[in-house]
């Protein structure tokens, strides 16, 4: 019995071979073995499991991302955020016109690691980046400061660093480092985690309500879902292809 990966290579092998030279073929396949063996991490968001959350639960899903990153506890418009909690009507204003009840729940809103980032592609020195797994990261001893990112970002997903941070965080991570004055920052999916073999801090404390996993791996129970329930991404008119899903 065949994989269905393994199947879909050969149904590939088997086309391509009746309109392109051998030589080609082989480049197209180990392309695409390449691209398939490679994680692509994406996270799941259930939003009724996560409206059933009690508010200080969610708050927890918040908290935590902030304790694990060191992200400082600034109040008014020098706010650092990595994650927030937003009404699914706020995200989605035109998805669920006729979903008053989803609407009102609140739910976990953060990067959302495009498959197509613009803040990649505008970032003039190479501070933000997209990883071999789909993490878009930020390399903080590169970013100057341009902001650049920032504009380019459709998501409102970073915030600037107005001030040192240092002195508004109550609790370091010494695990993790502590940005500076002048620089970017965002979610990154908890990579310095996932690199361990460990799912998102978040992830881990939703109580279920947040499903992490490969989404390149056909049999991974996120592949599943995403291939047979219903869900919503944000702005996906833009093409930016983000890898975080609302199930509805």
């Amino acid at each position: 019995m065949l994989s269905r990966r393994e199947f879909v290579t050969l149904t590939c092998s088997a086309i391509l071979s009746f309109s392109l030279p051998a030589w080609m073929v082989q480049k197209v396949l180990a392309s695409f073995r390449e691209s398939s063996e490679n994680p692509k991490w994406g996270i799941v968001v259930d939003v009724s499991k996560f409206g059933r959350l009690s508010y200080e639960e969610m708050l927890k899903v918040v908290e935590v991302c902030r304790r694990e990153h060191n992200i400082p506890v600034i109040e008014g418009k020098d706010r650092i955020h990595w994650i927030w909690l937003s009404k699914l009507s706020e995200i989605f204003p035109k998805n669920l016109s006729e979903k008053s009840r989803l609407g009102d729940v609140l739910v976990p809103v953060f990067c959302n690691h495009c498959e197509n980032p613009p803040c990649v592609k505008v970032c003039p020195t190479g501070a933000t980046f997209k990883r071999y797994d789909g993490v878009v990261e930020q390399d903080y001893h590169r970013c100057i400061g341009c902001r650049y990112c920032m504009a380019a970002c459709p998501y409102g997903a970073r915030s600037f660093n107005w001030r040192d941070p240092r002195p508004y965080i109550e609790l370091v991570n010494p695990e993790f480092p502590v940005r500076t004055a002048g620089v970017v920052e965002k979610c990154n999916m908890c990579s310095e985690r996932i690199d361990r073999g460990m799912m998102p801090a978040c992830v881990e404390a939703s109580k279920g309500a947040m499903l992490f996993g490969d989404i390149n791996k056909l049999e991974s129970e996120i592949a599943e879902i995403l291939n047979s329930d219903v869900f919503l991404r944000c702005k996906e008119y833009l093409g930016t292809e983000p890898k975080v899903y609302y199930l509805l």
